[in-house]
């Protein structure tokens, strides 16, 4: 929730420095870009908010292995959406945004790390890929006999 909290502050930051400074005349919140940016920012936010909810739910009822595959998604989906919003803030303040003066870039730096510290994604793309693989077992088992038999050539050694 914590990474969720920051992409919440980040896209705050970018809607007031959107809202405050105008380019060539007008607004820079004016531009299309940037409603987009915006709108698809806080789409990026509920959706993981309610996939970190619904992964403490299944924690809480079921306990932590129950909700191993949704722990696993919200490890790799959240650090990105923040990472994509926080860029986006960089983006909407300039040279600014890369300066000590608004937080973003030490936001970012937090963010990417956590990328890390949490296990790499790939571990838990793994995790993901494999308990969707699971769904198909009978798939699953055909390739695997395939794999065998491919290793029992008659002939080759």
């Amino acid at each position: 929730m914590r990474t969720i909290g920051t992409a919440e502050v980040a896209l705050e930051k970018m809607c007031r420095r959107l809202l405050s400074r105008k380019a060539f005349g007008k607004y820079i919140s004016d531009h299309s870009v940037w409603e987009e940016r915006v709108a698809h920012a806080r789409i990026d936010i509920e959706m993981h908010r309610l996939l970190c909810l619904k992964a403490a739910d299944m924690m809480d009822k079921a306990g932590n292995k129950s909700a191993r595959l949704e722990i696993a998604m919200i490890k790799v989906a959240a650090p990105t959406m923040a990472l994509k919003i926080i860029d986006d803030a960089i983006q909407a303040h300039g040279g600014a945004g890369v300066t000590t003066d608004f937080g973003l870039a030490s936001a970012y730096a937090h963010q990417r790390t956590l990328r890390l510290a949490d296990g790499p994604d790939e571990v838990h793309c793994r995790t993901i890929a494999r308990m969707e693989f699971g769904k198909y077992g009978d798939l699953v088992y055909q390739q695997k006999v395939e794999r065998e038999a491919a290793l029992h050539v008659p002939g080759i050694r």
